[in-house]
C-alpha cells in the first residue's frame, strides 16, 4: 500500500478531580504506547488477515519514523519500501484516555508533498513492487499530493494492477482512473456539496463520481447504516455488522484492507464488500487503533449467518451478480422453488436433498400475486416477505430471490443455475426451466418427498378446525 504512514500515541491514565487553573480533567498519567496509525494500519490489519502487506511511503529520518519502522518489523512487516530523509516529519496523533473516555488528541504534523526526488521514488516502487493489489491511503499529509496519486495510479493500473482508494478532501479527480473509493458518507457528501439522506441520493452521486472519474465502482461506509457498494448499473446495501461501538479510529482502515485481501484473493466484489463489512464491525467495538484477524472475521461471518439471513434475500439483478461470482470461484450453484406458504418438514428436507447436490443453494420463491393466480384468491396465508424471512433463517439455503411469473423460468433463464432441483412427484419433463439448465450444461435431480406433507393438507386442516370451533 502507498500512503501517509502515522504513528499514533495513546497516553491513558484516570481522571479524578478537576483542574484548579482552568475547567479541565486532570489525567493522571499510567501508560503510554505507540501502535502504527494512517498507512501503517492499513498494513498491520492486511498482516492481521493472513496477507502479505508491502508499505510504501515517505518518513522522517526521525525518532518518529524510526518508531514507525520498529512497530512494522516488530509484526514482521518489511519496511524496505519505507523512504527515510532528515528533511521530512512524521506525523503523530496522540490521544489522551481518563478511562475509557478520550478527552484530547494532539496532532503534530507538517504537511509535506513529496520533492521531485521523492516522487520518482515513489514511481519506480510502483513499477517494481510485486503485489495482487494496490491502496492508497491518502490522509493528507502530503506523501500523495502534488500529482503524487495520479502518477501512481497510472503506473499501477498500466500494470494491470487493481487501485483503491482510501481518499481524502473534496478533490477527487487525483484518482481518476483508479479501480474504487471507500469514502465514508460525510466524506462523500462533502464532494457533493451537501449532505446526504437515503439510499438515491447516496447512488446517484457515487454513479456520478463512477462516470466522471472512469472508476468501476465506490464503496461508501454509512456508519450505523451499514455499507453501500455502487456499480454503473447496479448498488446492493448492508446493513452494519457492529453490534456495539466504542471506538471509531482506524475502522476505514480495516474495511479498505479487508475488502482488498478479500478481492486480491478472488473473491467476488459482493463477497469481498461482506468480509469487509464483518471486519470493520468488529474493530469499532475494541480500544483504539486496531486490528482484526481472519478468525475472528470467519466466526463473525458464520454467527451473523446463523443469526440473520437479510443479506439473502436479492433483487433479480443482483442475484445474477452473486451467482456469477460463486461460479467464477469454481462453485456450483443449485436452484429450487416454490410458493413455501407454510413451511413444514417436506419443505425442510427439500431444501437438504438440495444443498446437498451442491456449494450453493438459491431459492425461487413465488410473490402473493403469483400465489394467487396458482392457488386461488385465499392464498398465501403468509406474505411474500414474512415467507422470504423464514427461508433466509435456514442454514442450508444461501439465497432468495422472489418471482412474479407463474412459472420460474425466466428466473433460471437468467441465473443459469448448474443443478435444478424438484420434487420426485414431478417427472424431468414436466420440470420449469429443465431444458434450460441441461442446454448450458447442467443437470436435473429429484428430491425425495416426505409422505403426508403439503400446504393444502395444513390449509384445509385449519379451515376444518376452524368451522368446527363455529359450529
Amino acid at each position: 500500500m502507498f500512503g501517509d504512514f502515522v504513528l499514533d500515541r495513546y497516553v491513558t491514565g484516570t481522571v479524578s478531580r478537576i483542574s484548579p487553573e482552568a475547567p479541565i480533567p486532570v489525567l493522571l498519567k499510567q501508560q503510554e504506547t505507540a501502535v502504527l496509525g494512517g498507512a501503517g494500519n492499513v498494513a498491520a490489519n492486511i498482516h492481521t488477515l493472513g496477507a502479505t502487506p508491502i508499505p510504501v511511503g515517505l518518513l522522517g529520518d526521525c525518532a518518529e519514523g524510526r518508531e514507525v519502522c520498529y512497530q512494522l518489523d516488530n509484526m514482521g512487516i518489511s519496511a524496505a519500501h519505507l523512504n527515510q530523509t532528515g528533511a521530512r516529519n512524521t506525523p503523530v496523533k496522540t490521544r489522551f484516555i481518563g478511562g475509557h473516555q478520550q478527552i484530547l488528541r494532539l496532532d503534530r504534523e507538517t504537511i509535506q508533498p513529496p520533492s521531485a526526488s521523492e516522487h520518482q521514488w515513489l514511481l519506480d516502487a510502483a513499477q517494481s513492487v510485486d503485489c495482487d493489489i494496490a491502496i492508497l491511503s491518502d490522509y493528507g499529509k502530503g506523501t500523495l499530493l502534488n500529482g503524487a496519486a495520479e502518477a501512481l495510479i497510472e503506473v499501477l493500473r498500466a500494470r494491470n494492477i487493481p487501485v483503491l482508494v482510501d481518499p481524502k478532501g473534496t478533490d477527487y479527480s487525483k484518482y481518476r482512473g483508479a479501480t474504487a473509493l471507500s469514502p465514508n458518507l460525510k466524506e462523500l457528501g462533502e464532494v457533493n456539496g451537501a449532505p446526504l439522506q437515503g439510499d438515491t441520493q447516496i447512488i446517484t452521486t457515487a454513479r456520478g463520481l463512477i462516470s466522471d472519474l472512469d472508476l468501476d465502482f465506490m464503496i461508501a461506509t454509512r456508519g450505523e447504516d451499514g455499507l453501500s457498494i455502487v456499480l454503473a448499473e447496479r448498488d446492493f446495501h448492508m446493513p452494519t455488522f457492529a453490534r456495539e461501538v466504542f471506538d471509531v479510529s482506524g475502522a476505514g482502515d480495516t474495511l479498505i484492507s479487508a475488502f482488498s485481501v478479500a478481492f486480491a484473493s478472488g473473491h467476488s466484489i459482493e463477497d469481498s464488500s461482506r468480509i469487509a463489512n464483518a471486519a470493520a464491525g468488529l474493530v469499532v467495538a475494541k480500544n483504539g487503533t486496531a486490528t482484526v484477524t481472519q478468525a475472528e472475521v470467519e466466526q463473525a461471518l458464520h454467527q451473523r449467518s446463523q443469526r440473520s439471513g437479510d443479506e439473502k434475500i436479492q433483487t433479480r439483478a443482483n442475484a445474477q451478480a452473486t451467482v456469477k461470482s460463486w461460479r467464477d470461484r469454481g462453485l456450483k450453484v443449485g436452484f429450487t422453488n416454490g410458493c413455501f406458504d407454510i413451511l413444514h418438514p417436506g419443505h425442510v428436507s427439500l431444501f437438504d436433498q438440495s444443498a446437498a447436490r451442491c456449494d450453493r443453494l438459491v431459492v425461487g420463491l413465488n410473490t402473493d400475486a403469483s400465489v394467487q393466480r396458482l392457488k386461488g384468491p385465499t392464498r398465501p396465508v403468509v406474505d411474500q416477505d414474512s415467507r422470504a424471512q423464514v427461508l433466509a433463517a435456514l442454514g442450508m439455503i444461501d439465497l432468495i430471490v422472489q418471482f412474479d411469473e407463474d412459472t420460474p423460468l425466466e428466473l433460471i433463464t437468467a441465473l443459469q443455475p448448474d443443478v435444478l432441483i424438484k420434487g420426485s412427484d414431478y417427472q424431468e419433463h414436466e420440470i420449469v426451466g429443465a431444458d434450460v439448465v441441461k442446454a448450458n450444461g447442467g443437470r436435473v435431480e429429484r428430491a425425495i418427498l416426505v409422505d403426508g406433507k403439503s400446504t393444502s393438507r395444513i390449509v384445509k386442516r385449519i379451515s376444518d378446525t376452524t368451522e368446527s370451533t363455529a359450529t
